[in-house]
């Protein structure tokens, strides 16, 4: 649970505004759903409901979503893109090193994930 999340026990009381959309749109980190209602995420578990405000709705706006919200994704796919780009570029013109696509696609992917991981971290600590 992240400082600016709200639990709300559903022992307390069973907890869903009307309107609110359920949605495939952020982490779920564990739980069993997850709602919309504006920029607020809700996401249900067994036992409790965990609630923030998104500075944007993405369903509104995706990409000001990640950048304001979710900077860790961008980041990640960036990290993954540079590093496919720079290997590729590098063993493309050597005949006698040619690396093969699943070695090139291994390398962003790990990238990416670490890009991701080290953002999610940097940003957990500031909050």
């Amino acid at each position: 649970m992240s400082s600016d999340e709200i639990e709300v026990p559903k022992e307390l009381r069973e907890f869903m505004l009307e309107g609110a959309k359920e949605t495939l749109l952020g982490q779920k980190n564990g739980a069993k759903k997850q709602y919309r209602y504006g920029n607020l995420h809700i996401r249900e578990y067994g036992d409790k409901f965990l609630v923030h405000t998104d500075k944007v709705d993405p369903r509104v706006n995706p990409l000001g979503h990640l950048v304001c919200d979710a900077p860790e994704i961008l980041i990640g796919i960036a990290c993954g893109i540079f590093t496919g780009i720079v290997i590729g570029k590098k063993f493309s013109n050597k005949k006698s090193k040619k690396m093969s696509f699943s070695n090139i696609l291994t390398s962003s992917l790990i990238s990416g994930y670490l890009g991701y991981a080290t953002t999610k971290k940097i940003k957990k600590y500031l909050e």
